[in-house]
């Protein structure tokens, strides 16, 4: 009971912390290589559903261009890929964004 309570709570909060830590240059490097290769935010907001069917929102790295139209999911896109940026791909690619 206690280890449950306190002890695995406070490894997973420590464990969480070093990783944001380590995290932190990979994400900078990131944010910049989006901005060079299409100037604009880095990152943009997005809802899903959760448990529960409860909506939140995420934010994510942007993997496409400022141009695409931002009223029409990607998969309705005619050539979808031509609005995947040269970071994006990687990032799709690598499952970073």
């Amino acid at each position: 009971m206690l280890y449950k309570k306190f002890i695995k709570r406070a490894i997973d909060v420590i464990v969480s912390f070093i990783g944001i830590i380590i995290l932190i240059p990979v994400w900078l490097i990131i944010s910049l290589a989006l901005y060079v290769d299409d100037p604009g935010p880095v990152l943009f907001k997005q809802q899903r559903v959760g448990k529960g069917k409860k909506l939140f929102k995420i934010w994510k790295f942007r993997s496409m261009k400022m141009s695409t139209p931002h009223d029409v999911p990607t998969h309705m896109l005619k050539n979808p890929e031509q609005y995947i940026t040269k970071v994006g791909r990687f990032l799709r690619r690598t499952s970073l964004a």
